[in-house]
């Protein structure tokens, strides 16, 4: 960062860079010492080395502790007065505060300046605010380090991770609980502004024919449902609520790119939290899908998804021309229920007619008439049977979405299973173990695995410390502003 002027050093801060020096000089020394020393070592006791490795471990974090130490007091400024956000701050006092860096925790004095003109005012680190120190406690790699970790685990499992890492650092529990909170706050509060960077450096697969669009959700323990209230708005509505209780529905989309084959290649990866219609979750997809069109729009589209209706009316009416595919897997299951309802569940002859309409549908032109004809058959047949006519229904209002053989024998994908897994891996194996019940801790978890399962953690990560590190400007012949002391009256003359 660039200054007006140069930083005042005080003598006590020489003193210290000298005593740091000879101290490091001499810790060298011992590291040395210690090497050699094992270098010569022939007792071959069980454990040996793991000490050995230990120790070596424990001496060079100490020797990069003091190392990042003296680093980050020179970049500390001592002056009357600095400038941060276009406003004057005044120095009011120097005070030590430990940080969590890769190595482990570091000690360091710093000064604080405070608003001239509001005395009420927090006091800001000029060393911190050019370091780019993440709440007052992180430093920028460590803080990057226990966001991924604790995106793929528990804070407790998390805490526990960094100590059996001997040495370097070690993060509580609630520290790393918060962590993702404050990052979330930031992220959340310019958001519009982070999506679009990260579209303008997406990456298309080299080799990639084709673009997959999907939406799906998966059911979430909420702490703020109230399943007496969610029930009786439903009923006022009209409506039935649906789900287990205490659930709600956590939203999850994909982009996927495919091969000329229809095998992915890669995909962009997304989820939030419950929200009426999704509207969030849709905008930000929408606006992916658009941003990769416009890097190559050569790239044939295909709208792949279950049956539900709110997904289609979006992917339909709200995203640009393409073909449209229901997910197969899902059309299998309602076939295989139409022919369990009709012959019997696990039957030879329900085995035999499933996967024979089955390979009609994805493999024969028009496969789906004959499909169909074959359900109306059978609920012709079995007329008291309802599941077989909600099989038949089902099949012709997805009709024309289940065009399979066409859409296979261009290489273009017939199943949702890329959102299917997102459901798993974003979101369930993170928010539905034992016991959980989240709140606003919830989003700040998915949107650091979609960056990781996304492949843009770091580019994410890179956009928010831009944001977090701020330039600081020291103010050179500043004249203090004080207030007239009222004039003392006149002793009158005796």
């Amino acid at each position: 960062m660039t200054s007006t002027a140069a930083a005042k050093t005080s003598n006590s801060s020489t003193t210290s860079v000298i005593t740091g020096r000879l101290g490091r000089s001499k810790r060298v020394d011992e590291i040395m010492k210690f090497v050699d020393t094992q270098r010569m070592e022939r007792k071959y006791a069980p454990g040996w080395f793991g000490e050995v490795e230990t120790e070596l471990r424990k001496k060079m974090l100490e020797l990069e502790r003091e190392l990042t130490a003296e680093i980050m007091v020179a970049h500390d400024i001592d002056a009357g007065a600095i400038e941060v956000f276009g406003k004057a701050h005044r120095r009011v006092l120097r005070a030590a505060q430990t940080y969590v860096t890769k190595a482990g925790p570091i000690t360091v004095e710093r000064w604080l300046y405070r608003d001239r003109d509001d005395d009420e005012a927090k006091s800001v680190s000029p060393m911190e605010l050019r370091l780019g120190i993440v709440g007052a406690f992180w430093t920028e790699t460590a803080a990057k380090t226990a966001l991924w970790v604790v995106a793929q685990m528990t804070p407790q499992k998390a805490e526990e991770l960094f100590e059996r890492v001997e040495g370097g650092m070690q993060p509580s529990k609630s520290s790393l609980d918060r962590l993702p909170k404050l990052v979330s706050e930031r992220w959340e509060s310019e958001r519009d502004e982070y999506e679009a960077a990260l579209r303008d450096a997406i990456v298309i697969p080299e080799g990639a024919v084709s673009v997959a669009v999907s939406i799906d959700g998966v059911m979430a323990p909420m702490e703020d449902t109230n399943p007496v209230e969610k029930r009786n708005a439903a009923a006022n509505e009209g409506r039935i609520c649906k789900g287990p209780v205490g659930y709600r529905e956590v939203g999850c989309a994909t982009i996927s790119f495919c091969d000329e084959h229809g095998d992915l290649l890669g995909a962009i990866r997304m989820a939030r939290t419950p929200e009426k219609n999704k509207r969030t979750l849709k905008a930000s997809l929408a606006a992916e899908l658009c941003a990769v069109l416009r890097k190559n729009a050569a790239l044939k589209l295909v709208k792949v998804a279950d049956g539900v209706d709110d997904n289609w009316t979006f992917l339909s009416d709200e995203l640009p021309e393409g073909e449209e595919a229901l997910d197969f897997f899902h059309a299998s299951e309602h076939l295989h229920a139409a022919c369990a309802a009709a012959y019997g569940d696990s039957t030879r002859e329900t085995r035999h007619r499933f996967e024979e309409l089955r390979d009609t549908l994805r493999d024969e032109p028009d496969g789906v008439v004959r499909v169909i004809r074959a359900l109306d058959h059978l609920r012709k047949r079995f007329p008291q049977r309802k599941t077989l006519h909600q099989c038949a229904a089902y099949f012709r209002k997805h009709r024309r979405r289940m065009n399979y053989a066409s859409l296979v024998e261009r290489g273009l994908p017939i199943g949702s299973g890329v959102v299917e897994a997102a459901c798993k891996t974003l979101v369930a194996q993170r928010l539905k173990l034992s016991g959980m019940r989240w709140g606003r801790g919830a989003q700040p978890i998915l949107t650091a695995r979609g960056w990781d399962q996304s492949e843009r953690f770091d580019e994410a990560w890179a956009l928010l410390v831009a944001k977090n590190q701020v330039e600081v400007h020291v103010l050179a012949n500043v004249i203090p502003f004080t207030k007239p002391k009222p004039a003392k009256p006149k002793r009158p003359r005796r």
